[in-house]
């Protein structure tokens, strides 16, 4: 008995160890990936290419894309087409009744919409790929034949989108944790260190003294201090049960809590904010480069770091993707019924219709307060590069996204260790018996 009990415990662990290699290996792929050029390029005047016009939109492609953009590598518009179309085909599906009836057929219809979400990838990344093309074409770096180039970059740029994307689900199926934000993580993840050589090179030319380095450090460490501090907060609404079973008998009178988090939404409103503005912006920057002065140059313009039009646009998404992410992941009605159902309620409120409403006015208000909390921490990195006119690297929005999806990761791990445990105990008690 006692060796069924050491080698379940051992199978377990294993389980655990395999997930976690898994998803060290995905991740090492996805670095490789992110350093194999598409042919055709001059890599040196790539590079000095970029080191020109890195700033803006391109640079938060760049970031997102963990560097891949930089090396025009067969990762260079990373995953940011999926996220778009999901986007597209999420709004959609609360338009079209079509699609809504779709949401409302379970796992059959999550297939479908999964598969029209494949199709919108497959279309933005193949416009998104032609424009990269076009711009890198135009820049007179290109050693290829022009049908060449464009066939193989059109071809390089979208099967790497796609092999993201399916990495992506393979690394949530088959390790743990989100796939597709732990990709977008480890590419943030991955310029930190040229972060902070930046860093270091702007202190030995004497760019920036050592207070304002010093400030940069600090004011970085308080932002993730601020950020822990937020997403752990909790609303606590209080349930009660009249009487509740508790195996063959009844327990009477229990009373007990339902958690809230203050940002419910996580980190989906700033990346679908962020890829909202940059897909028309750098299709703006790229398409408008021949020409000095047309619509499209102006409008790439307005879109750029720091500007007005950027700030108002970006804060106005992430307010309201915080209240239509939790709109989709949050039903008070369903809540209130599953209440209902198992004989509880919230003290002073009547079951039903009543309790439905005030669990959604509660949802709104901290949705309120979630949707200023991200906004204020994705935009307090533009207002200082404005005002103090250093150049951060690390801004709000991957701040918040590697220290969001870090403390999400590890409270899957936790609960996949806790659902281990419990299945030994499982175990146990079966061999006992």
């Amino acid at each position: 008995m006692a060796n069924r009990q050491a080698s379940s415990g051992v199978a377990n662990y294993s389980d655990l160890k395999k997930r976690l290699v898994f998803l060290l290996g995905a991740l090492i792929v996805f670095r490789i990936g992110a350093h194999i050029p598409v042919p055709g390029v001059d890599a040196a005047a790539l590079a000095k290419l970029y080191e020109s016009a890195g700033g803006g939109i391109l640079n938060m492609l760049n970031m997102f894309s963990g560097g891949s953009l930089e090396r025009f590598s067969v990762f260079a518009i990373g995953i940011m087409p999926y996220i778009s179309a999901s986007i597209i085909v999420q709004l959609a599906s609360e338009i079209m009744p079509s699609l809504k009836a779709l949401k409302k057929e379970g796992e059959a219809g999550r297939r479908i919409i999964t598969k029209y979400t494949r199709y919108g990838t497959v279309l933005l990344a193949s416009l998104q790929s032609f424009g990269v093309a076009s711009f890198v074409y135009s820049q007179n770096i290109v050693v290829a034949p022009k049908f060449e180039f464009f066939t193989s970059t059109v071809f390089c740029l979208v099967g790497g989108t796609m092999f993201l994307m399916w990495l992506g689900e393979q690394m949530t199926e088959r390790g743990i944790g989100n796939g597709i934000s732990l990709i977008i993580t480890a590419g943030i993840a991955a310029g930190l260190p040229s972060g902070a050589i930046q860093l270091w090179t702007l202190l030995q030319q004497n760019s920036i003294g050592v207070p304002m380095a010093i400030a940069i450090v600090i004011g970085a460490l308080v932002l993730i201090y601020v950020v822990v501090c937020f997403e752990s907060a909790l609303r606590k609404v209080p349930i009660h049960y009249a009487k509740r079973q508790a195996g063959s008998s009844f327990a009477q009178n229990q009373n007990t809590h339902m958690p809230f988090k203050l940002n419910m939404a996580g980190v989906i409103p700033p990346i679908f904010a962020s890829s909202i503005i940059m897909f028309p912006a750098t299709l703006a920057s790229w398409l408008g480069n021949s020409s000095n002065d047309n619509w499209l140059t102006r409008l790439s313009g307005w879109l750029g770091h720091g500007q007005p039009a950027y700030i108002l646009l970006f804060a106005a998404s992430i307010v309201f993707f915080c209240y239509f992410y939790t709109a989709l992941v949050f039903s008070p009605r369903e809540m209130a019924e599953n209440l209902k159902k198992s004989g509880a309620f919230v003290p002073g409120i009547r079951p039903g219709e009543q309790t439905s409403n005030y669990l959604e006015g509660v949802v709104l208000r901290l949705t309120l307060f979630g949707a200023l909390y991200i906004t204020t921490i994705c935009l307090i990195p533009e207002f200082l590069t404005t005002a103090v006119n250093v150049p951060f690297y690390l801004g709000g929005t991957s701040l918040l996204i590697l220290v969001v999806v870090t403390m999400d990761f590890n409270t899957q791990l936790a609960s996949y260790k806790m659902t281990q445990q419990y299945e030994r105990f499982d175990m146990k008690s079966l061999s006992r018996k």
